[in-house]
């Protein structure tokens, strides 16, 4: 594989996925950037210049990925590196007083999409032999929180679906990483509160947050480093955040 890569991103229009957008442009990739906005994708695609094709498209529809990833043109259809971006957490009710729509909509998004996309783009990549593979996780499918419940849970099956595709890839130069954050300021929390962006603010109130800029910088840096090497799952937090005590109800 050449320096130069073709990288696919998902939910490019915002937060992490327009931050990775602008990082692989800066160091000359190829990129084909998916997202819902047709409006912002445009915008992002004349902002950057060099290679770039836009696909408006919902990840959670799996025959129009499918139909939509079989399309893309030549170099663009050469995908070295997909980066399954798109997701989100809505509410942080408990379980019991929780939206359906909601779980339905982070299921459909933060599992469906992700492996409709890997599906669509491994065969490629395994008969190129090469290829690679970072799904976006979250420290919340490890360490769980009021609220989390259903949010948690995708980011738990991100990180298992990564680890079982290293297992059914072995052999194969294809790589798989799952990268995993904390607490980002981006659009995240004021898409969990519905817009509410006062509330959304309160959860970065008092600390440095990661930013956008510093995952993508992490995310580029792990598809930049050399072809034999691995990283399997990489968490990352701000230094002001840490590991809850057990939560304990007395009396």
């Amino acid at each position: 594989m050449s320096d130069r890569l073709t990288v696919l991103i998902t939910g490019a229009t915002a937060g992490f996925g327009a931050a990775l957008a602008r990082a692989y442009a800066a160091s000359g990739d190829r990129l084909v950037l998916v997202g819902r906005r047709t409006e912002r994708l445009e915008a992002l695609k004349a902002e950057l210049g060099g290679e770039v094709h836009v696909v408006t498209l919902d990840v959670r529809d799996r025959k129009a990925v499918e139909e939509a990833m079989a399309a893309l043109p030549a170099p663009f259809d050469a995908v070295d590196v997909l980066i399954n971006n798109a997701g989100l957490a809505l509410g942080l009710n408990p379980a019991p007083s929780a939206d359906l729509d909601d779980w339905d909509t982070m299921i459909d998004t933060n599992i469906k999409g992700v492996t409709y996309m890997t599906r669509a783009m491994l065969p490629g990549m395994v008969a190129r032999d090469r290829g690679h593979i970072i799904n976006l996780g979250s420290v919340a499918g490890t360490y769980p929180y009021p609220g989390g419940n259903v949010y948690g849970g995708t980011k738990a099956f991100v990180h298992q679906f990564s680890l079982n595709l290293r297992a059914d890839l072995l052999g194969a130069n294809v790589r798989v990483t799952s990268i995993e954050p904390g607490m980002a300021d981006t659009e995240f929390s004021t898409v969990r509160f519905g817009g509410d962006k006062e509330r959304a603010a309160k959860v970065y109130e008092g600390m440095t947050p990661m930013s956008a800029d510093d995952i993508a910088n992490v995310i580029h840096w792990v598809s930049k480093t050399p072809r034999h090497l691995n990283i399997n799952v990489l968490e990352l937090m701000p230094v002001m955040q840490a590991f809850n005590a057990f939560a304990v109800k007395r009396g």
